[in-house]
């Protein structure tokens, strides 16, 4: 049995762009992407044992304190996308999850965003500490 600390999560989800996601050129709207990233990380925190159900339990949610995005090139209407994220680093009160999202089967990234997120407890919004076990699951 290794020592070693594990892999860190990531996760990858599939979007086809629809009609509510472009302008009326055709193209996704910001909005969209971020809607998109939103599902992936949704998927990376189940991962990262943060379900859910047990969220709206305990009130203790991941939040969003700053988004970067880059908007390399356009995707476009009937597109399959790719959006892949993971866990790129974190400390004692803050994690960053970064994305990438790709028309399926290509490798040129359309979008690059990074995100970083707090543990916040509800409803009095007060900021937590990650999960102690975080340090020996992944930190490397």
């Amino acid at each position: 049995m290794s020592d070693a600390p594990a892999k860190k999560p990531e996760f990858t989800t599939e979007e086809e762009v629809m009609f509510f996601d472009t302008d009326v050129g055709g193209v996704v709207h910001n909005i969209a992407y971020l809607r998109m990233i939103e599902t992936c990380r949704t998927k990376l925190a189940t991962s990262m044992g943060m379900r859910l159900k047990d969220m709206a339990e305990t009130g203790l949610f991941p939040v969003v304190v700053r988004t970067e995005i880059d908007y390399r090139r356009p995707a476009k209407l009937g597109d399959e996308l790719e959006i892949h994220g993971w866990l790129a680093e974190f400390n004692r009160a803050k994690f960053w999850c970064e994305f990438t999202v790709r028309r399926k089967g290509e490798s040129e990234n359309l979008i690059t965003c990074r995100q970083a997120l707090a543990m916040v407890q509800m409803p009095a919004g007060r900021p937590q500490r990650l999960p102690a076990e975080w340090q020996n699951q992944w930190k490397s």
